[in-house]
């Protein structure tokens, strides 16, 4: 996978067909090239080895951006089966692009995309917002590469935060990961920023979660009274005036972490609705840092990690 300032999973490296005679072309030149396929192999690996020098999504890219045909006819599945005697041409015509604002793509296949997400941005659009969101760029995105393409959202980030979210590329994939998704995610974790020094290192927050009807969430310890909500905690750093948290969700209730955050005492910086009283970072400070999961095509075991916002640490640089 193609390395950026976010750290990616390792991936295995896929297992190599026999060598191909190169027809046209070389790597680097101008023109389509052409291969003779003289084992069979699926197409995938095929490409991988030829272009060892391009990293695994970027030969993928090949065949999400229909530049890939076998014997004359266009192919994007990554695990189309060749046969000796045919031939595999790829194209070099770059599809026109439209920079993304506020989120770059960590991941694509033709099932789904992984982004990270700036904070300020909106995951999806409600009724009453016409602004530009991770779903309508994601959208006009894959339209670019098929007019038909559409995008499904299968979890949401709040505006504020930052981080590591996914799309679905097809209905059936959404309903895949929303069916399963306690089994399908392996991990899920958060780093946040919250006022005041934690007296315990580590710790496991449980309430109801429930919505007023100014759809403010807030928690219930009545058991079975609302949504059952379960976090836990673990102090990475601590000074006098905050604390630096690693956040893993055992639920996955709207603003869990921010209501939880607040019923310990320690809302999320800049959380003016649940609690914080003032903002060193001018944002919200929470970013989903780590997202893991099986493909729920593939069954390939995926992770993303990035790092965690460099103002997240600006409290204990300054603060003893």
């Amino acid at each position: 996978m193609k390395q950026s300032k976010h750290n990616t999973p390792s991936r295995k490296a896929a297992k190599q067909p026999s060598p191909a005679k190169k027809r046209t072309g070389a790597p680097g030149s101008h023109g389509p090239k052409s291969y003779d396929v003289r084992e069979a192999a699926e197409l995938l690996p095929f490409l991988i080895e030829r272009y060892a020098r391009l990293s695994r999504n970027a030969v993928k890219s090949l065949l999400t951006r229909k530049q890939v045909a076998v014997d004359g006819r266009i192919v994007s599945a990554h695990n189309y089966p060749l046969q000796p005697g045919q031939t595999v041409t790829v194209g070099e015509r770059q599809v026109e692009t439209t920079p993304l604002v506020g989120l770059s793509i960590l991941h694509e296949d033709e099932h789904l995309i992984v982004i990270h997400k700036d904070a300020g941005l909106l995951s999806i659009a409600t009724d009453k917002e016409e602004q530009v969101t991770a779903y309508r760029q994601l959208t006009a995105y894959v339209r670019r590469q098929d007019p038909k393409q559409r995008i499904f959202v299968v979890h949401r980030l709040d505006r504020d935060t930052s981080g590591v979210m996914m799309f679905a590329r097809s209905e059936r994939v959404q309903q895949l990961l929303q069916n399963d998704w306690q089994e399908i995610v392996t991990e899920r974790s958060y780093v946040a920023l919250v006022e005041g020094r934690v007296r315990q290192q580590s710790g496991r927050i449980e309430s109801w979660l429930k919505e007023s009807k100014t759809l403010r969430m807030y928690a219930s310890l009545r058991p079975n009274d609302g949504q059952h909500a379960i976090t836990h905690y673990k102090a990475l750093q601590s000074s006098r005036t905050h604390s630096l948290l690693e956040v893993t969700l055992e639920t996955g209730r709207k603003n869990q972490i921010r209501v939880h955050m607040e019923q310990i005492g320690h809302p999320v910086v800049g959380d003016k609705k649940y609690g914080a009283t003032g903002n060193i970072l001018g944002r919200l400070g929470l970013h989903a840092r780590v997202l893991a999961f099986r493909h729920p095509v593939s069954g390939e075991a995926l992770r993303f990690e990035t790092a965690i916002p460099k103002p997240f640490l600006k409290p204990f640089r300054e603060t003893p």
